[in-house]
């Protein structure tokens, strides 16, 4: 038989096909072994890729080098297509696997099916990413990996357009890489995904956005998702036409393998040559067995349905297509199934003893000591039976030698025995070896961490200008723009009129709208925009407009960009800056201060809060010389106050975690932050006049707070101490209250209970009067610390009102 054959107008090689054949065969035997591992225990849960094997492997026939994916939990195939996922890597995953070597992706930190290429080298530094096939990470939410996608495609504009850009050519060529997007579609009810298609068709992208259609989200069917039960019809008014720019669309069968590789080579030119956004709606795909473990898809599925995706499963098609054509005799597809079981079954069982393996050794070192402990205790028959429970226990992990260990201490605890000690010692190294297994990288490990750049002091000159606290933002962002090409600035406002607060004034004009540019009104993707241009080398400034509308992205925030480094375990990285202003202003809105929200959802982003534009400055350049993540919350009542311009305005630096004693004082700590600084040393100068000395701490920086725990020195002279800020009760001054007694061991130095200050449970009322009765004010800080000291000394302080 010959070696080669015509399919439509191409010529294909006969092996080429069956390589797919067998490549789809095996990761449907994945989904299968899968499955069949977390009910037999060995996992906790699992979701899978089966049904939408063709069209991945068609996807990944147009993925090239440099190209990057934002997609979601059943994308295997296509990963295995690309050479960026093996058989044995896909199963350490589903076990949990902490080593990174086991698990590039996620170091056993996500679920299976949570994709990623490692994008850093050991030292942290980017990779030749243009040469690199790229993922950026999984993560569950359904359509959140839509807004980090926008920003992945908006890179490639940049960099062929900015010819600023054009020496960084490990990160780009040309910007032809072409950003793949994939989703599920009832994933597209999620208005994530409404708002990334319109940003993407408006800033014209190279973004191929793929949508597998099964009909059903989990046991809803289409008619409930999709307006006309069709994603591609729903947006046939993006089409591009002769007048209008937008998208353009193609429909294709999941079981059409001829019409798959088409329609992806077709839509990927499109993309990378046009810059043009395009949508693949890939109908009639399927779902072998339901949507995940946690349930069985015949619960919701008619028998009718289920028989037609028997029969139009992708790889039943894709054999027919084979023979029907033939190319090969059935026995040669016949043993392409056989050896793709094999392999899979193979990689199954090297993937657990590997598994297995890197438990073991703790836990025979943990019976081992036992076992000394049996023979030295007078506890020796509860000890056996602490040995014999942890011997017994069918496929054992970290969590059951640990419970063991720490079991057999109790028994033991008043007994002055040799291997009590080993015991001890076992159990700190083990904690402290776990610590890093699950719990580091939250935030940079590497040289670059803003914990790391190097403090450089703000310099005035005698003659230093003073000016509107915005222009000391606007030289600082004109300095950084000069300064380097891959900055650059986006959002609401921002461009042509400089941001509604002007700090940005003038310098679209001097830079180029690509630099400093308007947005559409879009939270959330102007997150991801920023997330995806980070991932790939940029610095982007993302503006927020209001500290308000930060719920808009907060859940982009807290579940993409707050999780990247440690999801991926340091594998990848998006140093974003989110701009924004809030505290201090009279209404309801753009007067919000949720720090409390903030603090407790984007744990892995740095939250700074400088007092006013000089430190804001600070922070900024601090920020753009780390490759950490941060939200920098401007006072919104700050920019018209007058300030001096640093001499060196692009240079200085604001370090990370390192409070402030704007006063000193020997009577009371008021420790604070942001627009209540002002309101606080207003309040200490009265204070003062009634014989209190304050001392006042401006924190700077929530996330991290107090590194070298300097507030408990001032608790050590004074002995009282306040929290004042304008959230909520129980929002950021209790978290900080937490971290300055509890964790620094404040309590121990107090002589008086501790209080804080705050705003009202609800946001301001308007006007003056408004914001005077609904926020902390300066009668308010005086005269809770003055009750403070009443309390101590009332006859020094009797009752004022």
């Amino acid at each position: 038989m010959s070696t080669t054959k015509t399919i439509g107008k191409t010529s294909k090689n006969v092996s080429e096909i069956l390589q797919d054949y067998k490549l789809a065969c095996e990761s449907r035997e994945a989904s299968l072994l899968g499955r069949k591992e977390v009910f037999m225990g060995k996992a906790k849960f699992g979701i899978f890729g089966d049904g939408k094997e063709l069209a991945q492997i068609a996807m990944a026939k147009a993925f090239k080098p440099g190209d990057f994916r934002s997609g979601y939990y059943r994308d295997q195939t296509f990963m295995f297509a690309i050479g960026e996922l093996n058989m044995q890597e896909y199963f350490a995953q589903l076990y949990a696997h902490t080593d990174v070597e086991a698990d590039p992706a996620s170091a056993g930190r996500l679920m299976n099916g949570h994709f990623a290429t490692r994008m850093l080298d050991e030292s942290g530094e980017l990779k030749e990413l243009c040469k690199e096939r790229n993922s950026s990470s999984d993560i569950s939410p359904t359509a959140a990996q839509m807004p980090r996608l926008v920003g992945l495609a908006y890179a490639s504009k940049l960099f062929r357009q900015n010819n600023g850009l054009k020496d960084f050519k490990n990160l780009s060529v040309h910007g032809n890489e072409v950003a793949f997007g994939t989703i599920g579609n009832a994933s597209t009810s999620e208005g994530m995904f409404y708002e990334a298609i319109n940003a993407a068709g408006v800033l014209q992208i190279p973004m191929l956005m793929s949508v597998w259609d099964d009909d059903y989200g989990i046991s809803v069917p289409k008619e409930y998702h999709t307006t006309k039960g069709s994603i591609s019809e729903v947006l046939a008014g993006f089409q591009r036409n002769g007048k209008n720019a937008g998208f353009e669309i193609f429909t294709v069968k999941g079981w059409d393998y001829e019409n798959l590789l088409k329609t992806y080579q077709k839509a990927a030119r499109v993309s990378r040559e046009e810059h043009v956004p395009t949508l693949v709606h890939v109908l009639e795909m399927t779902q072998p067995q339901g949507h995940s473990t946690s349930g069985s898809h015949e619960r919701y599925k008619s028998r009718e349905r289920l028989e037609w995706e028997k029969e139009y499963d992708c790889i039943v098609k894709f054999r027919e297509w084979i023979l029907e054509n033939g190319w090969v005799e059935p026995e040669e597809l016949d043993n392409i199934e056989e050896q793709a079981k094999q392999s899979a079954k193979e990689a199954k069982n090297a993937a657990w003893k590997a598994f297995m393996a890197s438990i073991k050794d703790d836990e025979k070192m943990a019976l081992d000591l036992l076992d000394q402990a049996i023979e030295q205790s007078q506890n020796a028959a509860a000890l056996r039976s602490v040995k014999t429970n942890l011997e017994s226990t069918l496929n054992s992990i970290r969590l059951d030698s640990i419970k063991a260990v720490k079991r057999a201490l109790r028994l033991i605890k008043a007994e002055d025995i040799p291997v009590r000690k080993q015991l001890q010692q076992w159990v700190k190294r083990v904690e402290a070896e776990n610590l890093e297994r699950f719990s580091s990288h939250l935030y940079s490990e590497s040289a670059l961490s803003a914990l790391k750049v190097e403090e450089i002091k703000a310099r005035f000159d005698e003659e230093a200008k003073v000016v509107d606290g915005r222009e000391v933002l606007q030289a600082c962002f004109d300095a950084a723009l000069a300064r380097d090409p891959r900055v650059f600035a986006f959002g609401e406002d921002v461009g042509k009129i400089g941001d509604v607060n002007q700090a940005f004034a003038g310098l679209q004009e001097k830079y180029g709208e690509l630099r400093v540019t308007d947005t559409g009104i879009r939270e959330c993707t102007i997150v991801g925009q920023g997330i995806g241009a980070a991932l790939r080398g940029l610095r982007p400034i993302a503006e927020i407009q209001y500290l308000d509308y930060l719920l808009y992205a907060i859940q982009i925030l807290s579940d993409d960009l707050a999780t990247l480094q440690y999801r991926t375990r340091g594998g990848q990285k998006a140093p974003l800056i989110i701009r924004t202003r809030g505290h201090r202003l009279e209404g309801v809105w753009h007067s919000g201060s949720p720090m409390g929200m903030i603090l407790n959802s984007i744990r892995g982003i740095y939250v700074l809060v400088p007092r006013n534009m000089t430190q804001a400055a600070g922070f900024y350049n601090t920020m753009l010389k780390s490759d950490d993540a941060a939200l920098i919350i401007e006072c919104l009542n700050g920019y018209r106050l007058k300030e001096r311009i640093p001499q060196n305005i692009g240079e200085f630096t604001v370090p990370l975690g390192k409070p402030e004693i704007l006063r000193s004082g020997t009577d009371v700590t008021i420790v604070t932050y942001g627009s209540m600084c002002r309101v606080v040393m207003e309040a200490a100068e009265q204070l003062n006049e009634e014989g209190i000395s304050c001392e006042v701490i401006d924190v700077q920086t929530l996330l991290p707070f107090d590194i070298d725990h300097t507030i408990v020195e001032s608790l050590k002279k004074t002995n009282r101490v306040v929290f004042a800020d304008e959230d909520v009760p129980g929002g950021a001054s209790a978290f900080m209250m937490q971290k300055v007694l509890e964790e620094q061991n404040g309590y121990k130095c107090l002589d008086s209970k501790p209080i804080t200050i705050t705003g009202k449970e609800h946001r301001p009322a308007y006007a003056s009067d408004g914001d005077y009765f609904s926020k902390p004010n300066t009668e308010e800080v005086f005269d809770k610390v003055y009750a403070l000291m009443a309390e101590a000394n009332p006859d020094k302080y009797p009752d004022i009102y």
